[in-house]
């Protein structure tokens, strides 16, 4: 059995695509995974299940019950603390409201963002790193062009973001 935390994209933002975080639960504990939680309303869930890929499972009953699609990334405990090893930023230091990770549902190329002007949204920055994009917004990302600019980056990729402290909460969750 392995422990799961779906990272549910663009649910219960601006009044679209409800979702509420206990029928939620009850949805995937229909679906047999056990030790389910969620944390905050912005779509995270946390199971335990056999299922090596549960993401697609989860988004055919979240479609099936609610009446549209959304997508979900899947990370184990084991990924997400990689995730959180890997981060190029010294995290330790930085306000982690502000230090935001982009999972993404496939690696991409390193050369991915080759002649994108990076310096021209400082002093944003992001860092491209395996299946994640760790930016940090010293101003805020609510102020910030860079989001919007890398996700007209073509071929589209599949993105959900979440903060620094959501991250650790969800590797404390999935332990």
């Amino acid at each position: 059995m392995n422990s799961y935390a779906a990272l549910l994209r663009g649910i219960n933002v601006g009044g679209h695509k409800k979702v509420p975080m206990a029928e939620l639960r009850e949805l995937i504990a229909g679906l047999g995974w056990t030790d389910v939680r969620t944390y905050l309303q912005s779509g995270n869930a946390v199971f335990t299940t056999e299922d090596p890929d549960p993401g697609p499972t989860l988004e055919r009953a979240i479609a099936a019950h609610f009446g549209f699609e959304v997508r979900c990334l899947t990370r184990t405990h084991e990924e997400l603390r990689e995730v959180a090893a890997a981060c190029p930023l010294p995290a330790a230091e930085l306000d982690p409201a502000k230090l935001v990770v982009l999972f993404l549902e496939h690696e991409p190329p390193q050369d991915r963002f080759a002649g994108f002007d990076a310096g021209a949204y400082e002093p944003d920055e992001f860092h491209l790193v395996g299946r994640a994009v760790y930016c940090y917004f010293p101003h805020g990302m609510g102020r910030s062009k860079l989001p919007d600019a890398l996700g007209r980056v073509r071929p589209a990729l599949v993105t959900t973001g979440r903060n620094w402290r959501t991250v650790q909460r969800l590797i404390e969750l999935t332990s």
